[in-house]
C-alpha cells in the first residue's frame, strides 16, 4: 500500500479500521505492523521475471507481515541489542516508517551477530551467529522472495533446508542408490563450511540471477555485518553466519554449482546442506571420483575439504544424518548409528538425573518430548530389537529416578506399603543399602512401578 494524497488518507484509515475490527487478535497484530506504509505492492507472480525490482517485493507489506509471523513462530533468543521476539511488534509500530525508509535510502546497516558456541559430538564447537530480531525479520523477508526464484535452479539431489523435502527423503534416496548396486561412497566433509564460504564467489553467483543491485548490496551487508564475541567485535571477511533465516538458502546457492557439476559428470549423489555423499559401484571408481571433484570444489568454489574426514568407504561403515547403512539380500537398508543411540542415552540420563531440579510432571513431559522426537526421526531404521532394549533401559532409569525421589526411609516405606507390599518386606527394602541402579532392576521395584 502507498499513501499518496492526504485527502485519501482518511478513507483508507476507515477501511483499515474496518478490517481490524473483523480480524482476530493475532491477525490484528500482524496487520498493524505494515498497514499504512510507504511500500509499493506488485502483482507480478512470475518468479522468472522477478530478478529486477526485488527490493519492492521484499518490502511489500504482505511479505513483511509473513516474515513477522514466521519470526514470531520461530521464537529464538535475542541478538546483541537484547531485543526479544515479543518486543518486535511494539518496535515496528513505532519505527516501521523510518525502518522501511532506510532501505529506500540505502542507509540500513545490519548489526553484528551474537556469537554462540554449540558443543559438537567430537568435543569441538559449532559457531552460531544470532542476528538481532529486526535483522531476522529482514532476512526472513529476503528469503521468502528469493527462495521461489532459486528453487527452480536447485538439483533434485539436494534435500537440506528446502520446502517439502526432508532428511528422510535424502535417506530414502541413499537407500535406493545402494539397492541399485552403488555400494561404495565418497563421504565428503567440507571443513567448517558455513564459516569458510568465499563471500566474493557467493556474491558473484547471486549476481548471475539477481539483477537488482540494491538486494545484492543488502545481502552483502549482512555477510559483512561482523560478529560480537565476548564483547569484542570481529570482522567477517568470509563465511555465512549460521543462525539467521538467510544462511541456509545462501548455503544451498553456493553448493548448487557443485550439484550440477556432479550431475553433468553422471554421478549418483545425495546432498543435505553441506553433507555430501557420492555413490559409486566400486572402490576404484569412488577414489577416482574424489580425485576429480576435489579440484572443482577447491579451485572453482574456493571451499575447503577436510581430507582427514573425507573418505572412500563401503556403505556399511559410514554415518549419514544419524543413520548407518547395511545390505540385506541385495537391498539397501537403514539402521541407527551407535553414536545416535549414545546421544539419546546421554539426553535421557540428563532428564532423569537427580540434580536437574525437575519435578515429576516436568520430567515426564521432557522425557516424552525427547523419546517421541527421537523415535519419529529414526522411524526409517530397522530397529525393533533395539527399541525394545532401549525401552527396558528407559524404564529402569525412571524407576531409579523415582527411588531417588523417595529419599528418606520413611517415605520409601510408606510408598511401598501403598503399592501393596507387606509391612515387613516394605521396611526391609526401605532400609536397603543396595545402589540405585541395582534397586531399579530389583523384583520389588518392578512390582511397585510396573510397566
Amino acid at each position: 500500500m502507498k499513501v499518496t494524497e492526504s485527502g485519501n488518507l482518511k478513507h483508507r484509515q476507515l477501511r483499515i479500521e474496518d478490517y481490524l475490527q473483523r480480524a482476530s487478535t493475532e491477525q490484528r497484530e500482524y496487520a498493524e505492523v505494515c498497514a499504512p506504509s510507504k511500500i509499493t505492492e506488485t502483482d507480478s507472480t512470475n518468479t522468472n521475471k522477478q530478478t529486477e525490482g526485488l527490493l519492492e517485493q521484499i518490502l511489500n507489506a504482505e511479505n513483511l507481515n509473513r516474515a513477522y509471523k514466521q519470526v514470531k513462530r520461530n521464537k529464538g533468543a535475542g541478538g546483541i541489542d537484547g531485543m526479544q521476539v515479543d518486543e518486535l511488534l511494539p518496535f515496528l509500530k513505532e519505527h516501521k516508517d523510518e525502518l522501511v525508509q532506510s532501505f529506500w535510502d540505502g542507509k540500513y546497516r545490519p548489526k553484528p551477530v551474537r556469537r554462540v558456541d554449540i558443543p559438537k559430538e567430537n568435543g569441538k564447537t559449532r559457531k552460531l551467529g544470532i542476528p538481532t530480531v529486526v535483522d531476522r525479520l529482514i532476512q526472513q523477508a529476503i528469503t521468502q522472495v528469493l527462495s521461489p526464484i532459486f528453487e527452480k535452479q536447485f538439483s533434485d539431489n539436494s534435500f537440506g533446508f528446502r520446502p517439502k523435502r526432508s532428511a528422510h527423503d535424502a535417506l530414502r534416496k541413499c537407500r535406493n542408490h545402494i539397492t541399485e548396486g552403488y555400494k561404495y561412497v565418497v563421504d565428503m566433509d567440507l571443513e567448517k563450511y558455513f564459516d569458510t564460504v568465499n563471500q566474493s564467489k557467493l556474491i558473484q553467483i547471486l549476481s548471475e540471477t539477481i539483477k537488482d543491485g540494491r538486494v545484492i548490496s543488502l545481502i552483502h551487508k549482512f555477510l559483512r555485518a561482523g560478529v560480537m564475541a565476548d564483547g569484542i567485535f570481529e570482522e567477517s571477511f568470509e563465511g555465512v553466519p549460521q543462525g539467521g533465516p538467510l544462511s541456509p538458502l545462501l548455503g544451498n546457492i553456493m553448493l548448487n554449482g557443485c550439484d550440477h557439476e556432479l550431475e553433468r559428470r553422471g554421478h549418483r549423489f545425495v546432498r543435505y546442506a553441506d553433507d555430501l555423499m557420492i555413490f559409486c559401484k566400486s572402490k576404484k571408481a569412488a577414489q577416482r571420483t574424489l580425485d576429480h571433484i576435489l579440484p572443482y570444489i577447491k579451485g572453482t568454489l574456493f571451499l575447503r575439504v577436510n581430507r582427514e574426514k573425507t573418505k572412500v568407504a563401503y556403505v556399511n561403515t559410514v554415518k549419514y544424518l544419524g543413520y548407518s547403512f547395511y545390505i540385506y539380500r541385495g537391498e539397501g537398508r537403514l539402521r541407527i548409528h551407535p553414536k545416535s543411540i549414545q546421544k539419546l542415552k546421554d539426553k535421557i540420563r540428563e532428564v532423569t538425573g537427580r540434580s536437574n531440579g525437575m519435578g515429576t510432571e516436568e520430567r515426564k513431559m521432557k522425557l516424552n518430548q525427547v523419546v517421541r522426537g527421537w523415535t519419529n526421526y529414526f522411524k526409517l531404521a530397522d530397529a525393533n530389537k533395539l527399541l525394545t532394549e532401549l525401552d527396558k533401559w528407559l524404564r529402569s532409569r525412571i524407576r531409579m529416578a523415582t527411588w531417588k525421589r523417595w529419599k528418606k526411609i520413611r517415605t520409601r516405606f510408606e510408598n511401598l506399603k501403598k503399592a501393596g507390599i507387606s509391612e515387613e518386606q516394605a521396611w526391609m527394602w526401605a532400609n536397603t543399602r543396595k545402589g540405585y541402579w541395582r534397586i531399579a532392576h530389583s523384583p520389588i521395584l518392578s512390582q511397585v512401578l510396573s510397566n
